[in-house]
């Protein structure tokens, strides 16, 4: 599967696909999130967190940039870090901050506002596409690679009609 369309009910419905992603995911996969602002990018990353494990708080890093979580899949240890790039002025400051090296077979990025550093940063698996819809939420996710294709391909998800 390339593409996934769905309406999500309330904050439940992306809570639920949130979690749904996260048991599709595997380490090296590179999640871009587009939205406007309250559109749901944070909710959805903090939702995936906590389904891989994460137990902690989830805090949207739009002032540090990046935030980094230690996650057990399947006996493996592996780092899922967020990236919110919202204040960021240019991809020059990506690319200074040294974000690059994050990017690897081992790590789950997760990208909010990737089109601040796009030039810059590797190609996505998966684009996740967000915006309010009356009480809900809209998504889309498509696939760019042969990786987010097998991510979409077993993902298990049926929204509540």
């Amino acid at each position: 599967m390339q593409n996934f369309t769905a309406h999500l009910h309330e904050e439940a419905g992306t809570i639920a696909l949130g979690a749904a992603l996260a048991r599709a995911m595997q380490p090296g996969l590179t999640i871009y999130l587009h939205g406007d602002l309250g559109a749901g990018k944070t909710a959805l990353t903090r939702a995936m967190l906590h389904a891989l494990g994460y137990a902690g708080h989830v805090k949207s890093p739009t002032y540090t940039l990046a935030e980094p979580y230690a996650i057990d899949i399947d006996g493996q240890s592996i780092n899922v870090i967020h990236f919110d790039l919202y204040r960021m002025a240019s991809a020059e400051e990506f690319l200074d901050a040294g974000f690059r090296e994050y990017f690897n077979h081992q790590t789950i990025c997760i990208i909010e506002w990737p089109e601040k550093a796009e030039t810059v940063l590797p190609p996505p698996d998966i684009h996740v596409s967000l915006s309010v819809a009356g009480e809900g939420r809209d998504v889309e996710l498509q696939a760019s690679s042969d990786q987010g294709i097998e991510c979409l391909n077993r993902l298990k998800f049926a929204p509540n009609l």
